[in-house]
């Protein structure tokens, strides 16, 4: 028979974690090169638009904001940062796109990332790790938010209470 298997968030939280230090690695590593990576050139022309021209759809964001991660590390110019990345990326694309279903975070994700392009671009490496690690928190606790909600809506929808645990 099947059998659903608990949701782990110690799981997602390690690689939250395991995330964050690659991403804040790639960030040091890019701000000490001399010249800007192309891939830091084409981040700067999706994320740093005006809110005109931003997008609004949840499932196309939700896909420019991983390649926006991803590029960043990769940017840094060590493949094996980018593979390692890579591979935590996929992991926690189950819960990541979650972040997407809201128009606040939609809208903060572009101050974010343009606020993040706008240090490294000024080799402002410290600025730009903490506000790397402060993005990553915030999506992170909106994404717990709203796991924890759908998962309450499927224990009540399947006749579970709280108390049943």
């Amino acid at each position: 028979g099947w059998q659903v298997k608990p949701f782990d968030f110690d799981y997602f939280e390690e690689l939250y974690d395991v995330r964050t230090i690659l991403e804040c690695a790639a960030v040091r590593k890019i701000c000490e090169q001399e010249n800007n990576s192309p891939k830091l050139d084409d981040l700067i022309r999706i994320w740093c638009v005006p809110e005109s021209e931003r997008l609004e759809d949840g499932s196309t964001l939700s896909r420019l904001d991983e390649r926006f991660h991803e590029m960043l590390v990769e940017a840094a110019g060590n493949t094996e940062m980018a593979r390692i990345h890579h591979d935590l990326t996929e992991r926690l694309r189950i819960i990541r796109r979650l972040d997407f279903t809201k128009p606040p975070r939609i809208d903060a994700t572009y101050q974010e990332h343009s606020s993040i392009l706008d240090a490294i671009q000024h080799r402002r490496c410290e600025q730009a790790q903490i506000q790397l690690r402060a993005h990553i928190e915030s999506s992170r606790n909106e994404v717990r938010k709203i796991t924890l909600h759908m998962l309450h809506e499927a224990r009540m929808h399947s006749g579970e209470s709280d108390n049943d645990d």
